[in-house]
Order: C-alpha cells, then sequence, then structure tokens
C-alpha cells in the first residue's frame, strides 16, 4: 500500500521538529500531511468537594483550549510556510478516551509519524501510540531523537516472530520493501516446529517477500540471555538498517 497520507500528533507546548520530520517525509514520497494538535484535558472534579474546585477546574479548562487554539494556529502558520498539501485540526479529549480520538483521525491516514518531542511526553506519548496500534488498523512508525527518518529505506531489518502481527506489520510495509537494497528478516531463538517457525524458521516468509521482489536474507539470531528488543537493536546498529 502506497502512503499517501501521513498523520502526526503534536501537543500544545512543542516545538516544530516533529512537524519538520513529518513534512520532510511527505515532500519525499510527495504525500500529504495531516496534523493533530492534541491536549489532554483533566477530567471534571467529583465528590463533595466538587462545588469547591469547579471555578479552577473551568478556569484550568479555558487556558488549556487557549493554549491549543494558539498551538494549531502556530501548526497553520509553519504549514503554510511549506510547499506541500497539509491539514490541521485540533483536539481536546480527556485522558480516558484521548487514545481513541487520535486512534479515530488515524484511521484516515496510511501511516502515523511521531517524532522525538512527541516521544519526550509520557501522557501524549501513550495516547498517540495506543492509538495508532490499537484503534487504527494502520501502521506506526517511531523516530527515535537523533535519527534521519526515511520512508525509502535502503536497508530495513524485520522483525519476524512467525505471528499475526509481524505477518501483518510485513504486509503493510510491502510498498517500500522492494526498494530496499538489503532487507533482513531476523528471529531471535526462533522454534523450529510445526505451530511457530516451520522446519526451516524465516524460510516461508523469505519466500514470501522474494515473490514481491524483495531483496532478503534471513538472519537467525541467538538471545545469549538478552531481550529480544535488545538483540534486535544491536543487530540493527550492525547492519546499519534505515529503518526496523
Amino acid at each position: 500500500m502506497a502512503f499517501r497520507t501521513i498523520l502526526t500528533v503534536t501537543g500544545p507546548n512543542k516545538g516544530d521538529d516533529d512537524l519538520k520530520l513529518a513534512a520532510d517525509l511527505c515532500n519525499e514520497i510527495g504525500a500529504h500531511l495531516a496534523v493533530l494538535v492534541v491536549a489532554v484535558a483533566a477530567p471534571p472534579p467529583v465528590g463533595e468537594y466538587a462545588a469547591v474546585v469547579s471555578e479552577a477546574w473551568l478556569e484550568e479548562r479555558q487556558a488549556d483550549e487557549n493554549l491549543l487554539k494558539k498551538r494549531t494556529a502556530a501548526v497553520s502558520a509553519f504549514l503554510a510556510g511549506r510547499v506541500l498539501s497539509a491539514d490541521v485540526s485540533s483536539e481536546y479529549p480527556e485522558a480516558g478516551w484521548a487514545d481513541d480520538t487520535i486512534g479515530r483521525r488515524a484511521r484516515y491516514a496510511d501511516i502515523t509519524v511521531t517524532g522525538p518531542e512527541l516521544l519526550a511526553n509520557e501522557m501524549l506519548k501513550s495516547k498517540a501510540i495506543e492509538g495508532a496500534l490499537f484503534s487504527s488498523g494502520k501502521p506506526l512508525l517511531l523516530i527515535p531523537e537523533g535519527s534521519r527518518p526515511t520512508l525509502k529505506p535502503k536497508r530495513v531489518l524485520v522483525a519476524w516472530d512467525a505471528r499475526l502481527e509481524a505477518s501483518r506489520s510485513v504486509r503493510e510495509s510491502l510498498d517500500m520493501l522492494p526498494g530496499a537494497d538489503e532487507v533482513h528478516l531476523v528471529m531471535v531463538d526462533p522454534v523450529e516446529d510445526e505451530y511457530r517457525h516451520g522446519a526451516e524458521p524465516g524460510a516461508d516468509a523469505a519466500a514470501y517477500l522474494a515473490r514481491h521482489g524483495v531483496n532478503v536474507t534471513v538472519d537467525r539470531l541467538p538471545s545469549l540471555d538478552h531481550s529480544v528488543a535488545d538483540v534486535l537493536r544491536r543487530h540493527a546498529v550492525d547492519i546499519a538498517a534505515d529503518l526496523m
């Protein structure tokens, strides 16, 4: 599936670095950029003290809404200065359903991109990731600090455990994988049996990718008492992967 619309999420107190990363990705592939500005609202007061604190809560809510409007206007100004197709919208949900709010918006994009600024905000990070993964049915790209994101990677690490989630991830990536010079299908401590990886771990997945024109290599790695995440991170560095 080609990526025609990219969604990125930002907050009221964020800068434009994440927006620049998302805009550059859109320029790279000729995609539309959708920006969602989200402020997470504090829940309304309840209980016997509600009448006492409600005025303070209303003042806080008004301040949040003012910041949200200001940030939305700033994002609009940023987008107006870029040569790309783009739109901006805003939401002010409570924490209990902020992930659903983000997920609903992500359903109308091909991929959600979260940059380092958002990832540094624990509340927005968790809501954006949960919403994109569990409420949109679309892929999510996480951009760590200091990385150079691309949607035209030359070296890709595909973490494979033969489960439904891995299969879906591969399927969602088929637009970009054939264009890569190297795709490493990586398994950590794969189990050779009919219920998991089969008699030759990775062989079926590699054949599937090869039929789509992917230059794929199968890497079977031992964990050696390290976590799977650590093994994958080290291997990504070893092969100089652009994308994992």
